[in-house]
């Protein structure tokens, strides 16, 4: 029996929640953002109205408004989007118990077991969501999950795309390549450079000429495009699998030299350690990326030669790729840093050392980590910290671990 997937993405979701709770919103245009005084100003989600005007997600307020000089913004009030979402999933929950979430405002349906017309099952979630909740989605219907994604981006707000085997070339194949799942910037610039603009022209490559680009991602793409995708969409109550851990913020203030970069690298690094062994991790990838004050971002990565849960190892690590990369002659400071490690491995898994590594020494920092972690645990997370980053006093307050807990969960795990 073929699938029915659907995706269900609600519209707008911070906004469309904020204007919903605000009747003085109505009709204006409506952005959430952060906190320009903690210099998190940044467009956050913004309404139709916002969208129309040209605002864009992730752009600074200050942008957003030159833009759209009527802009009202607001704050984010969390706590209420994720009860709009548990609401969400309480809907979906009456058709079935595979609900995947891809997001706070996102979800994955395998509605197959209602053995009923996949268009009209989506029509009627819509309807019950707008009805109950007040707010809208959209939904993509297909017989894969890649499929759906593509779907319930084609008809916003508050539509339904069904795509099927018989038409899925004609609606997607002549889409930008970068619409589909996971064609980042980086890889729509790989793929544009080889004369591959279009998710058709990519379905028509050969998967070895796409491996040979991309490396294994290539043959994922491949698949996807051509509609070959068959991941199962999880159980609700199926844990994750935890793919990596990181952690990033904006500074408070601009951050104009190595001492700078430094301090908060190794705020972020001892955050990502501590949640690393919380779970019962170790990591041989470590990752950092940067976003100037011209909001430009620049990533960069490595693999050790042995995994790691060690704040001091990660943060060396991750300010040593810094320092290979950023060129401080472009006279812009730096607004924001994310430190992450991937490649996670158990604590407990078996390595073999390398010759510069003395296992002793290993052994002893790793009994001192497991002592701060108790005391943190215990007396909070800011009572013990490293000396370099009790040199500013304000990232000393900062609390890493709380403000910006990320750990993002692959879409094929």
């Amino acid at each position: 029996m073929e699938r029915s997937v659907l995706h269900v993405d609600i519209n707008n979701c911070y906004a469309s929640i904020e204007c919903l709770l605000d009747p003085s919103l109505k009709g204006k245009c409506v952005a959430v953002s952060g906190n320009v005084e903690e210099r998190h100003g940044i467009i956050l989600a913004k309404n139709e109205a916002a969208k129309a005007m040209g605002v864009q997600t992730g752009e600074a307020i200050w942008q957003a408004k030159q833009k759209c000089p009527e802009l009202v913004t607001v704050p984010p009030h969390y706590d209420t989007y994720l009860k709009f979402s548990k609401a969400a999933h309480d809907i979906y929950d009456r058709y079935t118990d595979r609900i995947e979430p891809f997001g706070i405002d996102e979800c994955w349906l395998d509605v197959t077991c209602t053995r009923r017309d996949i268009k009209e099952v989506a029509d009627e979630i819509r309807e019950t969501v707008k009805k109950e909740l007040g707010i809208t989605v959209s939904v993509g219907a297909s017989f894969n999950k890649v499929f759906a994604k593509l779907g319930s981006d084609m008809k916003k707000p508050d539509g339904t795309t069904v795509i099927s085997h018989d038409d899925f070339k004609e609606k997607i194949w002549g889409l930008p390549a970068a619409d589909l799942l996971y064609v980042g910037r980086s890889t729509q610039r790989k793929l544009a450079s080889k004369g591959i603009k279009t998710i058709g022209q990519l379905a028509m490559t050969p998967p070895k000429t796409l491996e040979c680009w991309l490396g294994k991602w290539g043959i994922y793409l491949y698949r996807y495009a051509n509609g070959l995708d068959d991941s199962p969409v999880k159980y609700q109550w199926e844990k994750k699998e935890i793919k990596s851990v990181s952690n990033g913020t904006t500074a408070y203030r601009d951050l104009k030299n190595d001492s700078d970069v430094k301090i908060l690298t190794f705020a972020l690094a001892e955050s990502v350690a501590s949640r690393l062994r919380r779970y019962g991790f170790k990591g041989m990838g470590i990752s950092i990326g940067i976003r100037d004050s011209r909001l430009k971002c620049y990533s960069r990565q490595c693999r050790l030669s042995c995994p790691t849960s060690d704040g001091v190892k990660i943060a060396q690590t991750a300010f040593r790729l810094y320092k290979e990369s950023y060129d401080w002659s472009q006279d812009t400071a730096i607004r924001s840093i994310t430190v992450g490690v991937h490649d996670l491995f158990s604590e407990d898994a078996a390595f073999q050392l390398d010759i510069f590594q003395q296992p002793l020494q290993l052994e002893k920092r790793e009994r001192i980590n497991k002592a701060v972690d108790r005391i943190r645990e215990r007396y909070g997370y800011n009572s013990i910290n490293r000396a370099v980053v009790a040199a500013d006093k304000e990232f000393f307050r900062f609390d890493a671990r709380l403000q910006n807990d990320i750990h993002p969960v692959g879409f094929n795990g």
